[in-house]
């Protein structure tokens, strides 16, 4: 039975720090802390709730089933107490921060320039590092801490954390609504008149897919009708479909957002689309670890702001 009266509060700071770090070796220089001092009062949390917390893999320390539910009440009673005690500001023209965003292009369209536009007016010691999006789930890469934010549409994922209630490790919010159109060459033959479902599913397209996937969320919704799209070409980059559809009679379906954000209006036919897919919703998503973090809260208040700013400038 754990003994909550006699247990040394600075364990469970070394436990959120090993948690936060990934291990012993970054926790001890995040606390300015040795190993041995980290490793010694890793065991005496042991002892005292009776769990070994963490396991050794060839990937390093595995949080056990009870750290892993433990942790984000641990943190949050911290970042709380943290908060309470000292409140901490970020003033970005004085403190350096450096930031590594994973982001489709559609998103980094839309969201970089009034961004950086913002940033520039600041004179703001910021360093951002806008990584591509290379599957729909960013999770492990929050997990890991590979990445500090992730940008983009992840409705599952989204799903998956609100689902998980007060003991996820992972926060998100939404950012902006976009739609799905079609989008052709001016002259494409489909160009003269109104998009029909079975003109469309004729015609030969092109597929956006970051992860490399054969299908996406557009030929879900057709199979429901029974029906199919031949997808010739696929590849990694909105923008990069856009340029190919405006250019050849392949068929593209883009967020709207990227064609006002990209200029690519003048160069291509937009066209309702002719099935019903849900809007597209734009979220950021982060992991607990920097959720009370003074320059990680001013960094998603600035993306805030950016993605209201695109908003009313369209």
């Amino acid at each position: 039975m754990v003994r909550f009266r006699t247990l040394d509060l600075n364990l469970l700071r070394v436990f959120d720090a090993v948690m936060s770090e990934g291990g012993v070796t970054r926790a001890a220089k995040a606390l300015s802390l040795t190993q041995p001092a980290v490793s010694q009062a890793l065991r005496r949390l042991r002892e005292a709730l009776g769990d070994e917390l963490f396991t050794r893999t060839s990937q390093g320390l595995r949080p056990t089933p009870r750290a892993e539910w433990l942790w984000p009440q641990v943190r949050g009673a911290l970042a709380s107490l943290h908060q309470a005690i000292a409140p901490e500001h970020y003033d970005p023209r004085r403190d350096p921060a450096s930031w590594r965003l994973a982001m489709a292009d559609a998103a980094a369209a839309r969201l970089m320039p009034p961004l950086m536009s913002a940033l520039e007016a600041l004179g703001g010691r910021v360093d951002l590092r806008a990584l591509p999006l290379l599957t729909r789930d960013p999770r492990p890469l929050l997990d890991s801490g590979e990445i500090d934010l992730a940008l983009g549409s992840f409705p599952a994922a989204v799903q998956a954390i609100a689902a998980a209630g007060p003991d996820t490790t992972l926060r998100h919010e939404r950012l902006y609504d976009t739609r799905y159109v079609c989008v052709m060459r001016r002259d494409h033959p489909l160009a003269r008149g109104e998009l029909t479902l079975d003109a469309f599913c004729a015609a030969h397209h092109l597929m956006v897919s970051f992860s490399g996937r054969a299908r996406g969320r557009l030929d879900q919704a057709l199979a429901a009708l029974g029906r199919e799209r031949r997808i010739v070409l696929t590849v990694n980059q909105y923008f990069t479909a856009g340029r190919v559809a405006a250019q050849c009679d392949l068929l593209a379906v883009l967020p709207e957002s990227i064609i006002d954000a990209t200029g690519l209006h003048g160069q291509i036919e937009v066209r309702e689309l002719p099935l019903a897919l849900p809007p597209v919703t734009v979220a950021m998503v982060w992991h607990l670890r920097h959720d009370a973090q003074a320059a990680h809260r001013w960094l998603r208040e600035q993306l805030r702001a950016a993605g209201a700013a695109s908003t009313v400038s369209r």
